[in-house]
């Protein structure tokens, strides 16, 4: 009975084993015969590696509106305010290092450091300023950074759902699960064993949605799991994160250029609670700091949005009013 015990036990194995083997074969397969994926703007080499980037509109004398995604967000996200606008402003969506269709860079994740890399995107790709600058979440921290290393080429700031430098303190959240980091570690080294574009191929990406935004937009974040490259770069970007926050509170000052919050009102309460926080709280608190952030100039403005941390901008219908109030801001500047 025991050998027969041992011998199941034996072929379970050899099955398991076999099966794993077979998996990273293939894998290893894809990432060896997978075209490059085409990236829907162009990488662009700012001194030894590429960044990706989509500018939409004409040139002209108005000001450019620059996107700056969020922590570990990619320029897709962004489609409906670069649709929106396009007619009439021209909008720049970029990749940080390592994101989205960017390549890796050995330098240094710092704030100042990114913000001098977008400085000398810009420049290469002929953009010149006055620049609104528009940042969500953790992207709101970056633009604050570039306007106080480059102030005279900013025109404007626009706040989606951005986090406020003393957030962190104000907002007790809890600290993020230790075991998420090593997830996102699996993942890009499952990534680099091609392992990830088998798996998204076989059964569709349920790794990143955006539900509102086109098919053909969503379709492309296949591209993002063809390797690892793209969960190295959000784990490389996280390291600096406290940096970047501290850094955004040193800066944040009053100010006379415009100012545009645009914030969501939508929590998930059910897990909020589940962490053993008030919801109601944490949403009078929240308010309470979209409205500081816009106070900080004389023309600042708060609008709170039918949405959620996302869908303030990949629902068409939020991007549109935001899209409104950009031309608005717009209007003010040229007079």
């Amino acid at each position: 009975m025991i050998r027969k015990i041992l011998k199941i036990l034996k072929w379970i194995g050899l099955s398991i084993t076999s099966l794993l083997l077979l998996i990273l074969l293939v894998g290893l397969g894809f990432r060896l015969f997978r075209d490059e994926p085409v990236p829907p703007g162009k990488l662009v080499d700012i001194g030894g590696f590429k960044l990706h980037i989509n500018s939409t509109g004409k040139r002209n004398s108005k000001p450019t509106l620059v996107i700056e995604a969020g922590a570990g967000g990619h320029s897709e996200y962004y489609y409906w305010l670069a649709k929106g606008l396009q007619d009439s402003l021209r909008v720049v969506r970029y990749d940080r290092a390592g994101i989205g269709y960017s390549e890796q860079s050995d330098t240094p994740r710092d704030p100042e450091t990114i913000a001098r890399e977008l400085h000398t995107l810009l420049k290469k790709t002929g953009e010149s300023p006055p620049y609104i600058l528009a940042g969500h979440s953790h992207g709101g921290h970056y633009i604050r950074i570039f306007k106080k290393l480059y102030p005279k080429e900013v025109a404007a700031l626009v706040f989606l759902d951005s986090g406020h430098p003393d957030e962190r303190e104000r907002l007790p959240w809890p600290p993020s699960p230790s075991w998420l980091n090593s997830v996102v570690y699996a993942g890009a080294v499952l990534g680099d064993l091609g392992i990830l574009d088998l798996y998204v191929t076989l059964f569709g990406n349920t790794i990143m949605r955006a539900p509102g935004l086109p098919k053909e937009i969503t379709d492309r974040y296949h591209d993002y799991f063809l390797d690892g490259k793209y969960l190295w770069g959000v784990l490389e970007e996280h390291k600096w994160h406290k940096c970047l926050e501290e850094m955004s509170k040193k800066v944040m000052e009053k100010d006379t250029l415009p100012i545009r919050v645009f914030a969501g009102t939508h929590l998930n309460k059910p897990a909020l609670r589940k962490m053993g926080m008030n919801p109601e709280k944490m949403s009078t608190n929240r308010r309470k700091m979209q409205e500081e952030m816009a106070s900080f100039s004389k023309n600042g403005k708060v609008f709170f949005m039918d949405g959620g941390h996302f869908t303030i901008f990949i629902k068409k219908e939020n991007a549109d009013i935001i899209c409104e109030e950009i031309l608005q801001l717009l209007g003010e500047l040229r007079h």
